[in-house]
């Protein structure tokens, strides 16, 4: 954050022009500002342009009003106890560019906890000695798309954390964290997989693709070759061979169903996140199951991981429901 320096002349800030009661009112309130909107973490920069010399920091230093973090990093009035303030000084202590990043972003964005004392910061052009109680990362590869800022603190974006979460954590925790970015629906699968197109060769990348397309296969598959997977699982288990996609009319309306077998009056639906992740999605599905089960039809419901990763547990189900007695009206 930048203010408007107060009025100074020319060759910089004198002492008089805050000796007055209504200046240094003036340059509380605007300290007040600054420190809110940064979680009360300010650097010397910006205590020069509200019109503090050197000598008037080391003196609130010395009062106690400012509190030393890092070198030209100073808490306002009190020690942070809140962790955003101490992501906050961490990332203003390394610099213009620096981000907040791996463990320290995922747990700033909600992915994951981080109960560590150091904090993870990435700065591309940072040099010299790491600050205290940081882990700096120094990364020229960052461009716009990987920064964003969350609770008013620069961080990595989600996609960029779980590639850096990659590289640091064991896959069980990456696995949790791609869960949650699910879960709080952050998770930009186009942004992930663009990301690890132009970051072949770092380290995490094959980690990070090999979940993704666990959890997601939909986003290498296509509807055919989860066709061509599921009726190789019935050859395999000796299901009987389901109808694929073939146009179902009820009254005026077609509906191709994913398998359909006819004599069992049974719908089996393979949902993909891909096309059936939206809202609008959701409610068309509901309207259109509605309409099947009032012509007795009998819909049941599985997902592509299951038909690639428990094909055995999903042919037992089916084959229990295909023995199921049934009412199906013509």
């Amino acid at each position: 954050m930048r203010l408007q320096p107060l009025n100074q002349p020319a060759d910089g800030p004198q002492a008089s022009t805050i000796r007055t009661p209504a200046a240094r009112r003036r340059l509380g309130r605007r300290l007040a500002e600054l420190a809110v909107g940064q979680h009360g973490v300010v650097t010397l920069a910006q205590l020069r342009e509200l019109g503090l010399t050197a000598s008037a920091v080391r003196s609130r230093v010395e009062e106690g009003s400012l509190l030393r973090l890092h070198e030209g990093v100073y808490a306002v009035g009190h020690a942070p106890r809140i962790r955003e303030a101490r992501y906050m000084a961490a990332v203003l202590t390394c610099g213009s560019d620096a981000v907040l990043s791996h463990r320290s972003a995922a747990h700033l964005l909600d992915l994951r906890e981080d109960q560590r004392d150091r904090i993870d910061v990435t700065a591309p052009g940072r040099r010299g000695r790491t600050p205290r109680g940081i882990d700096a990362h120094r990364d020229g590869s960052l461009v716009a798309a990987d920064r964003t800022t969350a609770k008013g603190i620069p961080c990595t974006s989600v996609a960029r954390t779980l590639l850096d979460l990659a590289a640091v954590e064991p896959i069980w925790a990456l696995r949790r964290a791609i869960g949650e970015a699910e879960v709080k629906r952050v998770l930009d699968k186009g942004a992930v997989r663009d990301l690890i197109k132009r970051s072949r060769g770092r380290r995490g990348v094959a980690r990070l693709r090999t979940l993704l397309d666990e959890i997601h296969p939909e986003t290498r598959r296509t509807r055919s070759y989860m066709e061509r997977l599921f009726l190789g699982v019935c050859t395999r288990t000796e299901l009987p061979t389901p109808e694929v996609n073939v146009p179902l009319w009820i009254g005026n309306s077609v509906f191709k169903p994913d398998f359909l077998w006819r004599e069992a009056g049974l719908i089996l639906e393979a949902d993909s996140r891909q096309f059936h992740d939206t809202d609008m999605a959701f409610l068309d599905d509901r309207r259109r199951e509605q309409r099947l089960q009032l012509a007795g039809w009998r819909i049941s419901h599985c997902t592509w991981w299951e038909i690639e990763h428990e094909p055995g547990r999903l042919a037992e189900t089916i084959r229990g429901l295909l023995a199921q007695p049934h009412g199906r009206r013509a």
